[in-house]
């Protein structure tokens, strides 16, 4: 009798020691542990109980081992069935799903009382079921995921449970338009009532807050809610974060307005160099370059990012280039996702002091096309390529100048404009002139230069077209010609 009372007290003992283990196998989230997270960031349906701490509860897929005391013919290991029951030697099934192990434990033992006068049981988890967990909202590819909850290494390393960036991951990062702020996880406990439990990631973010790094549970579902109003910083910070779709990603875009060539294109945030890769960010102005930069007329203070949510409505996010130009605010060079649209206004006055600086810039055209036709060249036709900070007189410098028979006083520029109208401006010629608007001025992509013979090289062409059939006559004009250029 003294050694069966030593051996119950000694088995208590280890039983006691593996219910300790077995309820330490499952790791809470800091983020559950009480105390740890702000009442303010939990909203739970059962009033009263403010603590996200809960242990494990049994599901179907879980591999339990039952050890009965002096029973091994009725120990071994189960699994929890679809319907959420195991199977028993002997005594048939019981259902457990919902249960804690404690619990599933003391109901194993009471099934059981019908066979051992006082069964000694003892439960524990071998396999956990692999943790099925839902992402919708402002995520690339939201969705039911799944994870294996086993470490390479098998049961002996312990348990791995998924976090909430590891779920973000999973679904291919955050869109852009994501409310970091709000992101809520949904949890249904015991008794099928459920707990919306609110986690900042920009708290995590910023500050390295791993309470806001959720563990997730089998069933949770995260709902990433839109961000109302944009912040550029916060916009670009996101982008530069693990939270969100590799920049390198491929991601089709719009740009329409006052660029070189409107349309889609997809753009790529790495730059490939011969023997480096440098990486980038897919932006506005890498968008603005796909489209061969903007024109003389775009107002870059005022261009548009229109992008759509996942609940298919449409967010503006307000643009300025010139503070970027002016202050070195990058955060304006904002960054892009698939599906958005970059809007490129025209200017209502176009400055001419501010025009040589745009041409300048990255997003702006490298180079034009203008056309110089009339009394130059050989031909009568000349098309050259220049920057687009070139004036008239550079450009009639750059196919040679006048000809003899050139009208040296002024030239004509016609500028056609895209509603199909043409500007048509008589411009005196003085090379001595800097660029400025009446008498030297820049140049926008195809215009063209008309140079007028002069009038007495007309009139002679004229006079000689009609005396033509008369050979002494034409001769003698010929010669008129001749000495007329000698005499320039």
């Amino acid at each position: 009798m003294k050694y069966l009372c030593h051996d119950i007290s000694a088995t208590v003992g280890f039983l006691a020691l593996l219910a300790a283990i077995a309820h330490a196998s499952v790791v809470p989230s800091l983020a559950q542990a009480p105390g740890t997270a702000p009442a303010s960031s939990i909203l739970a349906l059962d009033a009263g109980n403010d603590q996200l701490t809960s242990p494990y509860r049994l599901g179907s897929g879980d591999r339990l081992r039952i050890d009965i005391f002096d029973a091994p013919d009725y120990s071994g290991d189960t699994t929890v069935l679809l319907d959420g029951t195991i199977n028993l030697i002997l005594v048939g099934s019981i259902m457990v799903e919902g249960l804690t192990l404690e619990e599933a434990r003391a109901a194993i033992s009471a099934k059981y009382a019908s066979v051992f006068k006082r069964p000694v049981v003892n439960l524990s988890l071998v396999a956990p079921r692999p943790v099925q967990i839902s992402i919708v909202g402002e995520v690339i590819s939201p969705g039911n995921y799944t994870f294996e909850l086993l470490e390479p290494g098998g049961a002996a390393l312990g348990f791995k449970y998924p976090t909430l960036v590891e779920a973000i991951e999973q679904a291919q990062g955050l869109r852009l338009s994501a409310n970091l702020e709000n992101i809520q996880v949904r949890r249904v406990e015991n008794l099928g009532t459920e707990r919306v439990i609110t986690v900042n990631l920009w708290d995590f973010l910023e500050r390295g807050n791993k309470t806001q790094n959720l563990i997730l549970r089998d069933g949770d579902t995260i709902y990433v809610p839109t961000v109302t109003s944009a912040s550029l910083n916060q916009v670009r910070q996101l982008a530069s974060s693990p939270f969100v779709q590799n920049p390198e990603a491929p991601r089709q875009v719009m740009v329409v307005g006052e660029v070189i060539t409107p349309g889609v294109y997809v753009l790529l945030g790495g730059v490939t160099g011969v023997d480096i890769r440098a990486g980038g960010l897919p932006t506005v102005i890498r968008a603005l370059e796909q489209a061969g930069g903007i024109k003389t007329e775009a107002d870059i203070r005022r261009i548009q990012v229109r992008r759509l949510t996942i609940s298919g409505a449409e967010q503006i996010i307000p643009v300025n280039l010139w503070q970027l130009l002016q202050a070195g605010d990058f955060t304006q060079d904002m960054v892009l996702q698939d599906g958005d649209v970059v809007f490129v206004p025209t200017a209502t006055d176009v400055n001419p002091s501010e025009v040589a600086e745009l041409t300048s810039a990255v997003f702006s055209r490298q180079t034009i096309e203008v056309y110089v036709v009339g009394e130059v060249g050989r031909f009568g036709y000349e098309k050259i390529e220049v920057t687009p900070n070139t004036s008239l007189n550079q450009a009639l410098l750059a196919v040679g100048g006048f000809t003899p028979s050139s009208r040296k006083d002024q030239v004509e520029l016609l500028r056609l404009n895209d509603d199909g109208t043409v500007i048509q401006r008589r411009i005196p010629v003085d090379f001595s002139q800097r660029i400025n608007e009446q008498t030297n001025p820049r140049l926008q992509d195809n215009d063209i230069i008309v140079v007028d013979r002069s009038k007495f090289d007309e009139t002679f062409r004229n006079i000689n077209t009609i005396l033509s059939p008369v050979p002494a006559i034409n001769s003698l004009f010929r010669i008129f010609e001749i000495l007329n250029f000698l005499g320039d």
